[in-house]
């Protein structure tokens, strides 16, 4: 049995003038580091990168969810965003979000409501759900 691939993508952003939050990218890659060696041990393989396009407005948390995609072909996850994956966020936290999000896509994607749903709750992202 060959391992099941979870893809984490953060695009591009761009913060607007009244909107600022702080994404350090060394703090996120060592929090991917660490979730990609706890999930291996379930024979999940994590990768993460960033990708510099698209490159996206944010104005607010929901749109800070939009950067941040979850792949999975085995669970037929083409390119969700967060977002889409969590619903609303707890506490606004942006690294216990990315947990939430892979721990629910590693082991309850059947949970994830699937892209045009018509039940898919909006969290004001602009991903277009």
């Amino acid at each position: 049995m060959s391992a099941k691939e979870i893809v984490i993508a953060f695009y591009g952003w761009r913060f607007s003038k009244d909107w600022r939050y702080d994404v350090n990218r060394s703090v996120v890659d060592g929090l991917c580091r660490d979730l990609a060696a706890q999930y291996g041990a379930f024979e999940i393989r994590l990768v993460w990168r960033w990708e510099d396009e698209p490159v996206l407005e944010v104005a607010g948390y929901g749109d800070l969810l939009n950067i941040v995609r979850l792949r999975s072909a085995d669970d037929g996850v083409g390119n969700l965003c967060l977002g889409h994956v969590i619903g609303a966020s707890r506490g606004c936290d942006l690294l216990e979000d990315i947990k939430r999000g892979i721990s629910r896509l590693a082991f309850a994607p059947e949970t994830i409501e699937p892209e045009g749903s018509s039940k898919v709750v909006c969290h004001n992202c602009g991903c277009g759900c």
